[in-house]
């Protein structure tokens, strides 16, 4: 996600959806260096810096270009193309993968991911209902369509999926903290920070669900709080930064009357390079976060 600074005041909504959108992989179980579907593809073992992915969808593009239909090779061709934030070309590869095998439920789920990544929700919605069925339901799926419905304003149907993805994979703590960002955005803000702890606990909890956990005490007032979970994984003035950005937000007035008259709209993209920088450092850094 790329961040324009610009004057005017940080908008709460869509900075929480951008934590969504930012978890929205990990929860599918797609983290950023980790495979693309349920499937066990050979990118899943592959590289991890930008040169090398860079290396590896040439690699693949050329296996594309020599066997197109190849489903294996179309998947992983898509992969390397997100890590290195070509999507548009990563939703084309897909969708001709799609059109192909129109029944192919592990092709379904990441063309339904990718398409989200992209902003397409409505698409991504019906093509992640085509992933699974109710006799064998993927909880990476599950999770995946609770992203895309949060980020069009459906929290309640959002938490149902959550909560039946963890019925699936108990303890996941990229689906874990959704809910509890889901729970923000219903201002369950109690249930959200409560959800957000024992997500931070979970083994393979990353960074990003610690910052979801600061953005959420923050958002309560509690802003000392904020401030110490942030310098677990921030230097000392990225964490003050970022506790500064929420502090603003949370002094706007009708700050929920915001996220009320937002609800519903389409919602920033998140971005696989989340890590990197959180949704509330993007928003310390500049004073409106905004994705393109």
């Amino acid at each position: 996600m790329r961040v324009h600074a610009r004057p005017g005041p940080l908008r709460l909504r869509p900075l929480l959806l951008a934590c969504v959108g930012a978890l929205a992989l990990t929860a599918a179980g797609c983290k950023k260096d980790g495979p693309d579907t349920t499937g066990s593809l050979a990118v899943s073992s592959g590289p991890r810096t930008e040169a090398a992915w860079r290396a590896a969808a040439e690699d693949w593009g050329r296996k594309y270009d020599a066997k197109p239909a190849d489903k294996t090779i179309s998947l992983n061709y898509a992969h390397a193309l997100r890590m290195i934030d070509q999507r548009q070309q990563a939703v084309a590869v897909l969708q001709a993968a799609a059109i192909k095998s129109p029944k192919d439920k592990e092709i379904l789920a990441a063309y339904g991911k990718a398409l989200s990544e992209i902003g397409q929700l409505e698409q991504a919605r019906d093509v992640l209902a085509r992933a699974h069925t109710p006799e064998r339901p993927d909880w990476r799926v599950l999770s995946a369509q609770g992203a895309v419905a949060d980020q069009l304003g459906n929290q309640a149907e959002a938490q149902g999926l959550y909560e039946a993805a963890l019925r699936l994979h108990p303890n996941d703590p990229g689906v874990m903290s959704n809910l509890g960002l889901s729970y923000a955005l219903s201002r369950r803000l109690p249930e959200a920070e409560s959800t957000l702890r024992t997500a931070a606990q979970l083994p393979g909890a990353d960074m990003r669900v610690r910052q979801n956990l600061a953005l959420v005490l923050g958002l309560q007032g509690k802003f000392s709080e904020a401030e110490a979970v942030s310098r677990q994984d921030l230097a000392p003035i990225e964490a003050a930064q970022s506790v500064a950005a929420i502090r603003q937000m949370v002094a706007q007035p009708n700050s929920w009357a915001q996220i009320r008259k937002l609800d519903g709209k389409a919602a920033p993209r998140g971005s696989s390079t989340a890590a990197k920088a959180s949704p509330v450092q993007a928003g310390a850094a500049g004073q409106t976060a905004q994705a393109d």
